[in-house]
């Protein structure tokens, strides 16, 4: 989880040119996962009934302002994005590129292995706190999220937990698919992201985003009330929290 200000995040830009997809910046048509609309997922998302005790921030320094809301099929936020670039090293995210990289991640593949923050979408949830425990509703690793920004939807899971205070952050492939900067040194975004992460969902293995994108589609199709109901699994988490 990204713990420096705006302030040294605008400042890491300067210095360290971001190094992008060329499809970031391409005029390709926007790829869609999916057919719900990211006007829809909002729209059910304007009103907080808040599920936290307390507030986040977005980056260490700044107000204490962002609830976690619920409603009865999902948990919500509406927040920045910084870039987790934790988990396995590739090229684009490693000790060089990153100057806050973790070679772990709170959740593991499959096959033991560190998560992928270049292929995989996935996003960070706070450790539990106080503020709120992420499990007491209904969350856990591999849970299903929509993660909207402007009219991009991007489904992903969670994959990892950040600081106990600080809310806003979701790994390399999610701002990729999102149209969003995702250079670990001075990419993301300031604001405009909601991150919607349906209660008691979970896709396994984790890794497998076909998965998360299907069942994603239809939790997204249940709750805009596109759909008459949809079956979601609990399953143990034998996994253990990360730092």
């Amino acid at each position: 989880m990204r713990v420096h200000t705006l302030t040294l995040a605008v400042a890491g830009a300067a210095l360290l040119a971001p190094t992008l997809p060329a499809a970031v910046h391409s005029n390709e048509p926007v790829r869609y996962e999916g057919s719900v609309r990211a006007a829809d997922l909002l729209a059910k998302v304007r009103d907080c009934a808040p599920v936290s005790h307390g507030h986040y921030r977005s980056d260490a320094g700044t107000p204490a302002d962002i609830p976690v809301c619920g409603t009865e099929e999902a948990v919500f936020w509406k927040a920045d994005m910084d870039i987790d670039c934790d988990g396995s090293p590739g090229p684009r995210c490693n000790s060089h590129t990153d100057p806050y990289f973790a070679d772990s991640t709170a959740y593991q593949q499959s096959d033991g292995r560190q998560l992928d923050p270049q292929r995989l979408p996935f996003i960070v949830v706070p450790a539990a706190s106080s503020i709120w425990n992420y499990r007491d509703s209904g969350i856990r690793g591999g849970s299903v999220a929509a993660v909207v920004y402007r009219d991009r939807v991007q489904y992903a899971v969670v994959g990892d937990t950040g600081p106990r205070d600080i809310i806003g952050e979701a790994s390399y492939a999610t701002a990729y698919g999102l149209g969003i900067n995702p250079d670990p040194h001075g990419g993301g975004a300031p604001s405009g992201v909601t991150y919607i992460v349906f209660k008691n969902s979970r896709v396994s293995p984790i890794e497998d985003h076909a998965a998360a994108v299907e069942t994603g589609e239809q939790l997204a199709k249940q709750f805009v009330g596109q759909a008459d109901s949809v079956d979601t699994v609990e399953e143990s988490d034998e996994s253990v929290d990360g730092g």
